[in-house]
């Protein structure tokens, strides 16, 4: 079963560097989607079927920045909701996604991560694992090297990383420094089975890493294979 991963996108600033990092798991087996959240229902059917055909074509710019391996492009999926977390959320449990891919937040500086809104509101007790960019992922040489297993749960980390290191051709180090391109994080130990929760040292790890970064559920190992394949519809 290949690991089914959601980029979130939406064309503004940083918002490549979730693509850059999409790709990379893309590299690793996953099969890969972009989504946009629209956040209305237009009452006009002409003024409706304009609106969706311009997020349509957002996402078409967006794949066709992806790069997809053997040069195809991910799929992609325009989500109506008035949440674009609770939109996210829905998108992945319809589709059985076990990843949501975030950039940083705008504002933040190169090399370094800032959790957004959204990203925040699923790291609460959400059930599908979250994965963030750093900031100026797009413009480097990106590509999985090195990836750390955090590990304040139930091995999730630790089975993830192994697997995503096998898949891209990576090592799994034991501590975490500037060459680290991925955290790979579990949840607390007393976070409810499946469900996503940040124990403190974990947030303050995220908060200083300068790699990508992915954030599993308690007590789940994500299964990353090298062969990719699009999410069917």
């Amino acid at each position: 079963m290949s690991v089914k991963v959601i980029v979130s996108y939406d064309g503004t600033a940083n918002e490549d560097d979730a693509i850059a990092l999409g790709r990379l798991f893309a590299e690793a087996g996953a099969a890969v989607a972009l989504a946009y959240v629209r956040h209305t229902h237009e009452p006009d059917r002409n003024r409706e079927t304009l609106v969706q055909h311009e997020a349509e074509a957002l996402l078409e710019r967006g794949a066709a920045l992806f790069e997809w391996p053997q040069g195809s492009r991910p799929e992609v999926r325009v989500v109506t909701d008035r949440s674009t977390p609770e939109g996210l959320r829905a998108l992945a449990e319809r589709e059985s996604a076990h990843v949501i891919v975030f950039c940083s937040d705008s504002h933040t500086a190169k090399g370094h991560i800032a959790v957004g809104n959204s990203a925040e509101r699923l790291l609460e007790g959400g059930s599908t694992a979250i994965a963030i960019a750093p900031a100026g992922l797009a413009r480097t040489d990106a590509r999985l090297q090195q990836i750390v297993a955090v590990g304040d749960g139930e091995g999730g980390a630790r089975v993830t990383a192994e697997a995503l290191a096998n898949a891209a051709g990576a090592t799994v180090e034991p501590v975490a420094n500037e060459a680290t391109d991925l955290l790979v994080v579990d949840s607390r130990h007393d976070a409810p089975a499946g469900r996503i929760s940040l124990s403190s040292s974990s947030a303050h790890l995220i908060e200083i890493a300068t790699g990508s970064v992915l954030v599993v559920p308690r007590g789940v190992s994500l299964p990353f294979a090298r062969e990719p394949a699009p999410i069917s519809a």
